[in-house]
């Protein structure tokens, strides 16, 4: 463990102290320095402080950064579909039916572990169970997802997605006919007392906003843009369950044994961000897997 420690001068004076040991160390991202906070391992003036504690003019702020913890994830070699590559990030396009991180007792198969065979440069900001993770998406869901080759990467990916400037956009098939042709769901979400593992729209949730569109109608079912301005667990999933049109196939949040689909119907086909050192807006698209086309046009023969 590192001791670091940063004295607080006038000009960073009233700012919160996530925001001021990000300035003052740019590999840390916010969500990190929130963490060490609320375990103790940020310190001003000798004493543990609150999240939202903004700092004062002399604060002498004390940071015992832990030591990254040594992996024991194998790596496979697993034929990962890799969209773009440097030497800071890169961008991979996940199937349907692969989990994104090992969790105890399930420690193959993942992404992680494909990324691990195919890279040996991740970042640790996200802990040993999840190298270069800096968002994920559902097991069942295909798609585009970024992953950060070193934390300084990491940490401006993170501070994009909490900024809500990362762009991402996935098309979905929900149940029903949606007779308008563009909407926006702003509705909190949150962990669902009745089933604590699934989501739910909760009065006391977390913000979340999903703008959608009608890319087309088949009778009894809709396909839609879906468009985050945040990034919540299960969001689309809950949203679209939350005004009445739940998505195709999902085993958790719609009706059983609707359409012959393995899992649901949902792509992140558009994914954008502004490199974390050139500072150049990359975006990137990938196709619908042919699963999920061939879907569509059965419906379309209907």
């Amino acid at each position: 463990m590192e001791q670091i420690q940063y004295i607080i001068e006038h000009e960073t004076a009233g700012e919160r102290i996530d925001k001021a040991l990000t300035a003052a160390n740019p590999d840390w991202s916010r969500t990190l320095i929130q963490q060490w906070v609320k375990e103790g391992i940020v310190l001003v003036n000798g004493s543990t402080v609150k999240a939202n504690y903004k700092v004062k003019d002399g604060d002498v702020l004390t940071v015992d950064e832990p030591e990254p913890e040594e992996l024991d994830i194998p790596a496979e070699d697993l034929d990962l579909d890799i969209v773009y590559e440097d030497k800071d990030v890169l961008v991979v396009n996940k199937p349907s039916g692969m989990v994104v991180h090992p969790a105890p007792g399930h420690t193959t198969g993942t992404l992680v572990n494909g990324l691990m065979y195919h890279c040996d440069d991740l970042s640790g900001i996200n802990g040993v169970m999840r190298p270069g993770i800096v968002h994920r998406i559902d097991k069942d869901t295909s798609g585009l997802l970024m992953v950060a080759k070193n934390d300084k990467a990491h940490a401006s990916l993170v501070d994009q997605l909490m900024a809500k400037s990362v762009t991402r956009v996935y098309t979905a098939l929900v149940h029903g006919h949606i007779p308008h042709d563009n909407g926006t769901i702003d509705a909190p979400i949150g962990r669902n007392p009745k089933d604590r593992q699934s989501m739910a729209v909760e009065n006391n949730g977390k913000n979340a906003v999903t703008h959608f569109k009608v890319l087309e109608r088949f009778g009894d079912f809709t396909l839609v843009e879906c468009r985050l301005e945040t990034g919540r667990t299960h969001q689309i999933r809950v949203h679209m369950k939350y005004i009445g049109h739940p998505l195709a196939g999902d085993p958790k949040y719609g009706p059983k044994k609707t359409i012959e689909f393995d899992g649901q119907a949902l792509h992140a086909g558009t994914l954008g961000f502004v490199h974390p050192v050139s500072g150049e807006y990359m975006e990137f698209e990938t196709p619908l897997p042919e699963n999920y086309r061939q879907l569509l046009d059965e419906m379309r023969a209907k």
